[in-house]
Order: C-alpha cells, then sequence, then structure tokens
C-alpha cells in the first residue's frame, strides 16, 4: 500500500510540473494594435476669407441738363441698354429756335466782319497818299478788330445752342442695366428737378474688402504696376449666398494707399467677369483671396496629431514596426487633412488610431491601413 501511495504521488507530481511548464511557456502580451496612413502631399494655395460687397464699376444717376418738357421716354425699365442708346427726348423746339438764332448772328458778324475788312485794307491804302487822316485809320482798324470780335462772340453763342439742343437727347453714356423711371411723359424737367433714373454697368463686375497689413505682406500683394493691375500671386473666388462658387475667378486691381488707423486694416478690390449678370451691385459675397501658384504641402488627417505639455505631435511607424514620436507644428486644416509644416518627411507612415496606449520605441501590430477619411 505504501509503494502504491508512492507512486500515486510521484504521477501527481509530473502532472503538476507538465502543466506548470505549459503555463510559463506563454507568450508574452502583443504590442498595441494600431492603424496607420501614410503622409499625403497636396497642391495648396494658401488664402484667407473675408466678408465683401459687390459694386458696379460704373453707376450714374440720369438727371436732366436743360429745362423742357418730357416728350418720349425710349426704354423699357430694367432692361440693358446700349452705350449711347436714347433714353429720354426732352422737347427740342426751343432750342432749335435758339440754335437757328445763334446762326443767324453768325452771318451778320461775318457780313459786317467783311466790310469792316474791306474798310480797312482801302484805308491801308489811302493813308499813304494822306487821303485820310491817322485817325479815321484807327476807327477803321478799331472797327475791324471789334467785326472779328463779334464773328468770335457769335461762333461761341452759336456752340453754346448746339449743346443745349444736344442735352435734350438724354443717351446711355454706357452699356448696362437701367433702373425704372422717376418722371411720367409730358413733366417739366431740368438740371434741379431731380434724378430721372439710374443706369449701373454689369460686365465686369468688382467687389471690395478689408484684409490686415500681415495678411497683405503675407499674400505678396504690396504693390501695384503702372496700368493699374494687381501684382503678386494672388487671385480671388467669390462665393455666393447659396453657397455656390461663382465659375469667373477675380483679380486685385486696387489696394489702398493706407493702413486704416481705427481697423488696422487695408482697403482692397478685386475686378470679375460677369458676362451672364449673376453678380448684381450690393450683393453680399464671400471674398477668398489665394495664392495663384499652388505649392506642395505635407497632410496627415487630424485625429493623427495628440498634444501635451511639449506640444503637438505623432507617433511615426518605423522599421520592425517601432513607434516614434515626432514634434509637429501644424498648418490650416483642409479637406484633405490638417498641413504640417515641420517635424514629418513626405515618406512617414504615421498613426491614426489605437494610440491610447502606443509609447515612444514600443513595437505595435498594424491594422490594415484603411480608406482615408480626414
Amino acid at each position: 500500500m505504501n509503494k502504491k501511495l508512492i507512486i500515486a504521488t510521484l504521477v501527481s507530481a509530473s502532472l503538476l510540473a507538465g502543466c506548470g511548464d505549459k503555463v510559463s511557456g506563454q507568450k508574452s502580451p502583443q504590442g498595441p494594435l494600431v492603424v496607420v496612413e501614410p503622409v499625403t502631399v497636396i497642391d495648396y494655395q494658401q488664402g484667407k476669407q473675408y466678408v465683401g460687397r459687390t459694386e458696379a464699376l460704373e453707376d450714374v444717376l440720369i438727371t436732366a441738363q436743360v429745362s423742357g418738357y418730357l416728350k418720349e421716354r425710349f426704354f423699357t425699365e430694367g432692361q440693358l441698354v446700349e452705350k449711347g442708346q436714347l433714353l429720354f427726348q426732352i422737347e427740342p423746339a426751343a432750342y432749335e429756335a435758339k440754335l437757328a438764332s445763334a446762326q443767324a448772328a453768325i452771318s451778320q458778324a461775318e457780313a459786317n466782319l467783311k466790310k469792316a475788312d474791306l474798310d480797312f485794307k482801302r484805308g491801308q491804302n489811302l493813308l499813304p497818299k494822306g487821303s485820310i487822316s491817322e485817325s479815321e485809320f484807327d476807327r477803321l482798324t478799331a472797327e475791324n478788330l471789334s467785326a472779328i470780335a463779334q464773328l468770335k462772340a457769335a461762333k461761341a453763342q452759336y456752340h453754346s445752342a448746339e449743346v443745349d439742343l444736344s442735352y435734350t437727347s438724354i443717351s446711355a453714356p454706357f452699356s448696362g442695366r437701367i433702373s425704372d423711371s422717376k418722371v411720367s411723359l409730358g413733366d417739366l424737367v431740368s438740371p434741379s428737378s431731380g434724378v430721372l433714373t439710374t443706369l449701373v454697368s454689369l460686365n465686369p463686375m468688382q467687389t471690395t474688402f478689408n484684409l490686415s497689413e500681415r495678411e497683405r505682406l503675407d499674400l505678396g500683394i504690396d504693390y501695384l504696376d503702372g496700368s493699374g493691375e494687381g501684382k503678386g500671386n494672388v487671385e480671388v473666388l467669390l462665393t455666393l449666398n447659396n453657397g455656390e462658387e461663382y465659375e469667373h475667378l477675380g483679380e486685385v486691381d486696387f489696394i489702398g494707399n493706407r493702413i486704416d488707423l481705427n481697423t488696422g486694416t487695408i482697403a482692397m478690390r478685386a475686378k470679375f467677369d460677369n458676362p451672364e449678370q449673376r453678380l448684381l451691385p450690393g450683393q453680399h459675397v464671400q471674398v477668398f483671396l489665394r495664392e495663384k501658384i499652388p505649392v506642395q504641402k505635407m497632410v496627415i488627417p487630424r485625429r493623427a496629431v495628440q498634444s501635451d505639455l511639449e506640444g503637438d505631435f505623432v507617433m511615426v511607424l518605423k522599421e520592425d514596426n517601432v513607434a516614434e514620436r515626432r514634434n509637429v507644428i501644424m498648418g490650416p486644416q483642409t479637406v484633405q487633412g490638417i498641413i504640417i509644416a515641420d517635424g514629418i518627411d513626405a515618406t512617414d507612415i504615421v498613426m491614426t488610431k489605437g494610440l491610447q496606449r502606443v509609447r515612444n520605441g514600443i513595437t505595435v501590430r498594424v491594422e490594415a491601413t484603411e480608406a482615408k477619411d480626414k
């Protein structure tokens, strides 16, 4: 019995020893599971958005330059009119009569001058012969000069009457859209009677906005050339109130000559083609001022960036799946991700998920790269 007990005890001890070896032979816990993505390089145009308002390049109040009864109107309210198109006709009869009278005055002055000139020339021939006195010759000279002056005055009166007559026909000074008429046919209009209608040009259009001095210098728009066109590598994009981007890019054509001491900003203006007349004066728009030539920038998902007391950093996957900390300097957020100005290379692979247990220098397990969702 004692022999059987000893054998059973030895067998039990062997079994327990085997189990102990099996437990001690288990592998140590594996590294944390992470998701990684490569750094993406994009073409980026630096810029900033401002609030602007559209304006017409030409905006004029149409008024009468002479007095008279309004005889006819030649436009439909709200229509597009061409430069030189007749808009209003003021009764011209009185001004035509003045013009005819001025023409008659010229004819009379020319006749007087002809007689005075003949008398003067006759006096020139008689004076050396002593047939007339010097005082008589002086009188003939004065009459001749007076006749010349009277002809000039008559021609000036004719020109004035001609101008007044031309003012009875009111034409469009430029092409654009006309508003409603403020007067009716038969009304007595004059320079003091107020606005007859208004006219604005629609193509091109312009928009005004303000930006800070630092932004102006950063974007390289600190000077203009002699033609008045904006210099620097910038272009302007408009976003309308319905969220749509305006299809025509604009260019800066005016920069103010001083900084506003109250706001610290400078006035700017950009010009846009507007062939479809989608833009109207007074329209609120979002103005995006950006560089013309894109530059390459590195972007990563925003969730890859962490922060601590040392600043912003990312975890980069190195050889043998070793995690490495990189301190980074972040740039602006884009649709593709966050721009990294410094701290990583274009060939790096960053960790985007599973970062809670990742520490610098540890080995990690890499999950299959997910589709980019930045």
